[in-house]
């Protein structure tokens, strides 16, 4: 990037001493952006030169004091110069900082990383969700040990941070740490707000990740179909804690709640909804978006069922959730026992309901993306599948109306 450079004397504002005499000051200016210093000389504002930016007058007294002007500009000038040579940041503030004799430490990616996590970590539960704090940290993980790799170093500078680091780290994460495409994009998405703080702060000069661009590529969600969720209800289990996983994981399949959501339910969430009918009102831990919708008649049973145990009368839980590391190790044990050759992990039970549930039933998927919280009916449209056993019904009625049609 191509840099603007310049300089000016003036002589600052109306703080005369009792001489009559201003101070004299410095303004470095870099892209549009001043630093400004004093070089500890003063002077009468008549005798200032605004245009020439020197002293008037041909005493050898004048002559001296601007051949230091000069003197000043030319280190200045020399300052800049060598930090273009050797490609090194170039701000106001660094060359100003240069020229005063101060150290300036470079900002470390790391520290700046580790920062920001920590900030995170202290506003979980009113700005960021848990899982958030969790991705955040991973994703540092990766870019420390791609720099160990890359780099043989525990840290860089954050000016070091380019397009070929960013094109670098992206390989690491495929290829050495095995990740999928999606899976590397939303840790460079992480890692992204790191270098866009950097960024803001004006410790880099231009954003690396401008000529940087990827897209997610479309997954396939998986989903139980109602056979496999009906293969659930019917398998009768012979420990309490598989019976109560089960239990869990159906209730979602049947409201669409996201494992943080139904964890943090209580009674103080179920209201009357507009039908007279109880309905389920939250704001979701995720997007912090509203999510009401109506409770199916499997679900209302489910709570019944826990209405009276201890654990959840005492916390004023709806359910005895436990934690999702542990649910998910459950489900698949549930999987193998029902015959179901799939990954079975809670989030399914979302997929599910946005698809074998509601919209292979004829719900509309604005109603859908409703029920879910959805801010976007674009987001509801990743979760949902129109099964081809709903397209094959739609079309057999259509069908029996194009009868009257023949050739």
């Amino acid at each position: 990037m191509q840099n603007t450079f310049s300089l000016l004397f003036y002589p600052k504002g109306n703080d005369k001493d009792k001489n009559g005499l201003v101070p004299l000051y410095l303004r470095i200016t870099v892209n549009g952006k001043r630093s400004e210093l004093s070089i500890k000389r003063k002077i009468l504002r008549s005798k200032w030169n605004t245009e020439a930016g020197k002293m008037r007058g041909a005493t050898t007294e004048v002559r001296a004091f601007n051949r230091h002007l000069d003197n000043i500009k030319d280190r200045v000038y020399k300052i800049y110069e060598k930090q273009l040579e050797e490609r090194r940041q170039i701000t106001s503030e660094i060359i100003k900082n240069i020229f005063l004799g101060k150290s300036q430490k470079p900002k470390m990616l790391l520290k700046i990383f580790q920062d920001h996590n920590d900030q995170v970590q202290k506003l979980i539960g009113k700005d960021f969700a848990r899982g958030t704090a969790i991705r955040y940290i991973t994703a540092r993980k990766h870019v420390e040990e791609y720099i160990q790799n890359e780099y043989q170093l525990s840290d860089i500078p954050i000016k070091l941070v380019n397009h070929s680091f960013i094109t670098g780290f992206e390989y690491y994460l495929k290829s050495k740490r095995n990740c999928s495409h999606n899976t590397t994009l939303k840790y460079i998405n992480n890692f992204k707000k790191i270098v866009r703080i950097a960024f803001a702060n004006e410790w880099i000069d231009k954003d690396p990740f401008l000529n940087w661009k990827a897209k997610f590529k479309i997954v396939d969600r998986e989903f139980l179909t109602e056979q496999e969720i009906q293969d659930i209800i019917s398998k009768k289990f012979h420990t309490e804690r598989l019976d109560q996983v089960k239990d869990i994981f159906l209730f979602c399949c049947f409201t669409g709640l996201a494992y943080a959501d139904v964890k943090k339910l209580s009674q103080d969430d179920l209201v009357l909804g507009i039908d007279g009918e109880t309905w389920i009102k939250i704001n979701r831990t995720k997007t912090k978006s509203s999510s009401n919708l109506p409770i199916l008649p499997t679900a209302k049973m489910i709570i019944k069922k826990y209405k009276d145990q201890p654990t959840v009368s005492k916390e004023n839980k709806l359910l005895p959730v436990l934690s999702n590391q542990k649910m998910n190790a459950y489900l698949k044990e549930i999987a193998d026992l029902c015959g179901i050759n799939k990954n079975l992990t809670f989030h399914i039970a979302r997929h599910t309901f946005a698809t074998t549930i509601t919209l292979s039933n004829g719900v509309p998927i604005e109603s859908v993306s409703k029920m879910l919280g959805h801010k976007s009916l674009r987001t509801t449209q990743h979760y949902a599948k129109i099964l081809d056993q709903k397209v094959s019904e739609d079309m057999q009625i259509l069908k029996s109306k194009m009868n009257k049609f023949s050739v």
